[in-house]
């Protein structure tokens, strides 16, 4: 008689273990470790780096790279899918117009409380760091910017030119963030000029817009390996001294994104006769879901589901200003997060800015947002703000060490104000549905089920993968 076979005990990981939170915080104590490691290893980490530098700086320029490319295929595909929304809205262009002006409001206001904490914190002061040896001295110019804007060639591409490391010479080409903009923007318009004819064009941008969503998702789960790179590769070069100066930025930054999320928000739905309470318990699934995504784009369902199913907004209104919100209404990546950011760079490098610069980073941060991006914001304003200012890009991957950890609660604010805005516009344009706004929640994420919405279509939280889903996950 033979006794029964055993299947053998299959050891898996502590459910703790697989936490995002939790990886990207594992991420960052390995980085600090090899960081540390690299730098008693000696060896100069910009011109004779030794292994373990070197591979941590692989890591991490790779992570950037792989933000950076998904950036031209999302802001366009994203922008022009928003734009053609358009065309189920009444009095469509009232309210785009209403819109972006709230979304510059609230960004304005975003931003000066960054450059007010930059300037009281002091985050980058007293470090000793000379600037790198490619900066030049060189300031910001106001014209540069402006003419930025106006698109090159039709893909918003630069090319570049200059000798590699072999003394070779090498050309590259860049893309040019807020010229993509400017094309898509452009192609938005005259798809709805045109009408039924840009459907097969609208529907094709929309599918390859589910696309690169999924693998922008694929390449934030990369994030705590791309965190130990860049943490590692900040430790190894400038060692202690960096490990101090970012604690006190992150400190910054987490101030700021709490009083524009707990007191400028509220402040703004209490001043146009809503309830702060039901605003808060509303969008909370949304914000929430942002917080441990780290993705506006992830989270973009989810934010149009309860705008409109909590907080009253029509739906031919939410699904235009939502996806328009998510790649360019960014109050945590695009206003507090660059003005804080460079005041710190340039006190780091001990670089002097002058009035005109501190107006350049508003400017900045008020235009430069519609080319931020709903996972690779903070990529893009960085990198934008830095060289608009002259500052030294050498900043862009000594923060993004400590991104992760920031970026919670930077998407967390931007998906605050992506459900605000509409909000407030409907409210005053007089077509929000405050019965629903007011509603009671009983404890679930949304409303009842039984209140119609405004424009008197089916609540569709019963279909298969619906939002309701996310909520409760």
């Amino acid at each position: 008689m033979t006794s029964p076979a055993t299947t053998p005990k299959v050891s898996r990981l502590p459910k703790w273990a697989g936490n995002f939170g939790v990886q990207i915080i594992a991420g960052l104590i390995a980085g600090l470790i090899l960081g540390l490691v690299a730098r008693n290893l000696g060896g100069d980490p910009e011109t004779n780096p030794n292994a373990l530098t070197a591979t941590l700086t692989i890591i991490g320029s790779s992570y950037v790279s792989l933000l950076k490319a998904a950036v031209v295929p999302l802001v366009f595909t994203a922008v022009v899918s928003s734009i053609a929304n358009l065309r189920q809205v009444t009095n469509a262009a009232r309210l785009a117009w209403n819109t972006l002006l709230w979304f510059a409001i609230t960004s304005l206001i975003a931003v000066s409380i960054g450059i007010a904490l930059g300037l009281v914190f002091q985050p980058g002061a007293g470090t000793g760091q000379a600037a790198p040896k490619d900066y030049a001295g060189k300031t910001g110019d106001w014209w540069a910017f402006v003419t930025g804007l106006i698109p090159s060639n039709f893909l918003g591409l630069e090319a570049s030119t200059k000798a590699n490391d072999a003394g070779a010479l090498a050309t590259s080409l860049n893309f040019n963030v807020l010229q993509v903009l400017v094309i898509a923007i452009a192609i938005g318009i005259a798809a709805l000029k045109i009408g039924k004819a840009a459907d097969p064009f609208l529907k094709l941008n929309g599918s390859a817009l589910a696309v690169i969503q999924k693998v922008l998702w694929w390449i934030i789960r990369l994030a705590p390996l791309g965190t130990v790179g860049l943490i590692g590769k900040a430790v190894s070069t400038y060692g202690w001294t960096t490990i101090g100066a970012l604690g006190k930025f992150s400190i910054a930054i987490y101030v700021g994104l709490a009083l524009v999320l707990f007191v400028v928000y509220p402040v703004l739905v209490k001043s146009h006769g809503l309830s702060v309470k039901q605003y808060f318990s509303g969008a909370w699934p949304a914000i929430s879901l942002g917080f441990v995504s780290r993705s506006s784009i992830g989270t973009l369902p989810l934010t149009e589901r309860v705008t409109e199913r909590n907080l009253g907004v029509p739906r031919a209104y939410a699904s235009f200003a939502v996806p328009l919100g998510a790649t360019t209404k960014m109050d945590g990546c695009a206003a507090i997060y660059p003005a804080v950011a460079a005041i710190f760079v340039a006190q780091f490098f001990g670089i002097q800015l002058d009035l005109g610069q501190y107006l350049l980073i508003v400017l900045v941060s008020v235009l430069g947002s519609a080319a931020t991006a709903g996972t690779t914001g903070a990529v893009v304003m960085l990198t934008l703000t830095l060289s608009t200012l002259g500052l030294p890009l050498a900043g862009v991957g000594l923060l993004l060490a400590v991104d992760p950890i920031l970026d919670m609660g930077r998407t967390a604010v931007n998906v605050a104000g992506q459900a605000l805005v509409p909000t407030i516009v409907a409210k005053r344009q007089g077509i929000l549905n405050e019965e629903l706004y007011n509603a009671p929640r009983n404890g679930s994420p949304f409303a009842d089920d039984s209140t119609e919405l405004l424009d008197g279509t089916a609540d569709d939280a019963g279909e298969p993968g619906s939002q309701r889903e996310l909520a409760n996950a």
